[in-house]
């Protein structure tokens, strides 16, 4: 289903931070702007007035009316009509300039969002072109459950039964902290950033087979608890069927993969599920292992290379 968001939603999410006053064309607060519709637009969701290539949201700060100002009158009108005819989500007029009589009647005629804001229009541009990429930006809900394991964005996924929610409560009494349980939701706010949230409904609770679920917040305290994090790894649990046997390569570097999340590919560290196996301890050293990496130190290919010096000069 397409991500959208209505002319009326935007101004009551808005209101109160940007100070929005409604001046006319109230009776288009239905007008909708969809996420398909941005990924040709030019140049941007929210940007100064623009009669050439549109925005969704037009900000006319001081030159732009001033601009319109000097213009004779039929190329004035002849400008605002092409501006309504484009049928913006809304017109914002910045540190509460007088709104040109002209401009509100063609906002009133055509039911045309007009908002006034005391804020200056660099102001408005970053809020809102901020807040409609992120609602508009691809989202995607996933199984298994996300926390923050030394301040990285932790996945955990695998199988029914494999253990994650068991997992993640004693990850928790370790003093790492829950995001999401079941169906943590991830929107790419970025090119490479994925933004991990909890839906309201599963809001700071876990679901234990044989506890029922448990509301971490009120058992643990407020720290134990996230709002979201950024997804930067993926820890999956695998219940083998026999010993697993792996190879002298996967024996140095573990078992190391990529899963696609969207547009990004997110480093995956395989964990088999076997008696005896201590997983909280074990993903915690596959975060710290995952951390070094991005630092550009990995102890397998140091090793490796140790390996190639130590035959090399055997050779010698």
């Amino acid at each position: 289903m397409s991500k959208s968001i209505r002319a009326g939603e935007l101004f009551e999410q808005q209101r109160e931070k940007l100070a929005l006053r409604w001046l006319a064309g109230q009776r288009g607060d239905g007008r909708l702007v969809e996420a398909v519709n941005t990924v040709a637009r030019r140049p941007s969701l929210a940007g100064y007035l623009n009669a050439i290539y549109p925005n969704k949201v037009q900000i006319l700060g001081t030159e732009e009316l001033t601009w319109l100002d000097g213009l004779d009158s039929r190329l004035r009108w002849e400008t605002i009509e092409k501006i309504i005819q484009y049928r913006p989500l809304a017109l914002v007029i910045s540190k509460d300039q007088p709104c040109p009589e002209d401009l509100r009647i063609a906002a009133e005629e055509s039911d045309t969002p007009l908002w006034a804001s005391p804020r200056r229009g660099h102001e408005l541009l970053n809020h809102l072109q901020y807040h409609l990429a992120r609602a508009l930006a691809p989202q995607i809900t996933l199984h298994g459950v996300f926390m923050e394991i030394y301040s990285i964005g932790v996945l955990i996924t695998g199988e029914s039964g494999s253990g994650k929610s068991e997992l993640a409560l004693e990850l928790v009494t370790r003093g790492h902290r829950l995001v999401a349980d079941d169906a943590p939701e991830f929107t790419q706010i970025a090119p490479d950033v994925l933004d991990g949230t909890c839906p309201d409904m599963l809001q700071d609770l876990l679901e234990v087979r044989g506890l029922g679920v448990l509301n971490i917040r009120q058992m643990f305290g407020d720290t134990a608890v996230k709002n979201n994090k950024y997804l930067r790894l993926v820890v999956h649990l695998t219940k083998p069927m026999s010993e697993p046997k792996a190879t002298g390569i996967e024996r140095l570097t573990g078992d190391t993969s990529l899963r696609r999340v969207l547009d990004l590919d997110v480093p995956m560290i395989t964990l088999p599920v076997m008696p005896g196996r201590n997983l909280a301890v074990l993903t915690e050293a596959a975060t710290r292992l995952h951390s070094l990496r991005m630092k550009g130190l990995d102890p397998a290919a140091a090793f490796i290379a140790r390996h190639s010096n130590f035959l090399e000069r055997g050779e010698s």
